[in-house]
């Protein structure tokens, strides 16, 4: 069938198995052109169909030459229905790493399920022994509890007031307002629930265990904090509660990973477009101001840029960096003061007319309907594919 893109309030519903294997083989061949990183030799990355994830398992696989076990939870194509990007995406890395002669293994079923952490805990120690380094990168709007059976959803919504803004409609980058109700108690709890640490904590006890976690072994879980013009919806909404919850539980990790002289560390990362990104209001808008500017001023990174660098500089380089909350910055470009002030500058007065020559909203669509497998000139769109 020939497949074209399908999009829905800013959100993809189908993705292209040929585009989705060139994103991926787009990724291997920077990392590649980088310096080899002395670093993790057994990986596991939980999250590892997209965005953050499959950039660190390509960068472990591809810089460290390191086997991998990745966990995700995608959709396979059923009837005319494509696959997930995740799961296209997916398979170009098992693909390629078999190609490469690495070892990697992919379970798609739920992360947060003790089911497949027996699993994955069986794979570890039948094929690898134990592992050096897990990445926590699980981006999920529902969980349900392993142990009580309650599902919980969770909920993009600020706290204490409603959120109004401007946001970009990725289909025609059009201007369009957003308003968003605060949250119910109960909404922030189950945000905190699907969201925070309580899954991550639950995965490494499960590790140490089982005897396949490596004495020194690294975990490290992605975080964000952002820009005060989307601190309502974001590092002061629901998502920044979980995320709050997230690094309070890296301190208690990491006492115990001392013992063994291990760490776990939560890095805060740079904005960029993500298939749950698109969901939040103001977000677009932001990220297509801070393309423009960063790209300007010759900083920008997608999430493989930003992985090789915190590889080869942070986790397995001399200078880690810790902020005074012990996080690993990886947002420090993001959040220089000069990039700030020309977005603060900008923000509210953004039209219609100058958006265009304000933010990047070429790069912004053209980034999300890459992830998806569509803009990419090496690509025939107009022939049949087997999806």
């Amino acid at each position: 069938m020939v497949v074209k893109p399908m999009l829905r309030s800013n959100m993809f519903l189908n993705a292209h198995p040929l585009g989705c294997r060139e994103f991926v083989r787009r990724q291997i061949e920077y990392v590649k052109s980088q310096p080899r990183v002395t670093g993790p030799k057994n990986v596991l990355v939980l999250g590892s169909s997209g965005s953050y994830g499959l950039a660190s398992r390509i960068v472990a696989a591809f810089a460290a030459d390191a086997a991998t076990i990745g966990v995700s939870f995608e959709k396979e194509a059923k009837g005319k229905r494509t696959a997930t990007a995740g799961w296209y995406s997916e398979q170009a890395f098992l693909a390629a790493a078999k190609d490469a002669g690495r070892y990697a293994e992919t379970f798609n079923a739920d992360a947060f399920s003790h089911e497949t952490r027996d699993k994955v805990i069986e794979a570890i120690g039948r094929d690898l022994g134990t592992v050096d380094l897990v990445v926590y990168s699980l981006a999920s709007g529902v969980r349900v509890d392993p142990d009580s059976g309650e599902t919980y959803y969770s909920a993009l919504k600020p706290i204490g007031r409603r959120y109004e803004s401007v946001t970009i409609d990725a289909k025609t980058g059009a201007l369009t307002q957003a308003a968003i109700e605060p949250a119910a108690e109960a909404e922030i709890a189950a945000t905190v629930k699907v969201m925070g640490g309580e899954d991550w904590a639950l995965w490494i006890a499960a590790l140490r265990d089982a005897g396949v976690l490596a004495p020194g072994a690294i975990t490290v879980a992605y975080s964000y904090i952002g820009p005060t013009v989307t601190a309502p919806l974001y590092r002061e909404g629901t998502i920044g509660a979980a995320k709050k919850h997230l690094e309070a539980t890296a301190h208690d990790l990491d006492r115990e990973l001392r013992a063994s002289g291990g760490r776990a560390l939560v890095s805060v990362n740079k904005a960029l477009v993500t298939r749950a990104s698109m969901a939040i209001p103001a977000v677009p808008l932001y990220m297509a101001l801070l393309y423009r500017i960063m790209k300007d001023k010759s900083i920008h990174e997608g999430p493989i840029e930003q992985m090789q660098r915190m590889f080869a500089d942070r986790l397995y380089g001399t200078d880690l960096q810790l902020d005074g909350e012990g996080r690993v910055r990886m947002d420090d470009w993001e959040m220089r003061d000069d990039v700030q002030q020309a977005i603060a500058s900008q923000w509210g007065k953004v039209t219609a007319e100058i958006l265009p020559r304000v933010a990047d909203v070429a790069g912004f669509t053209e980034e999300l309907h890459q992830i998806h497998g569509f803009g990419f000139d090496t690509v025939d769109y107009e022939a049949d594919v087997t999806v």
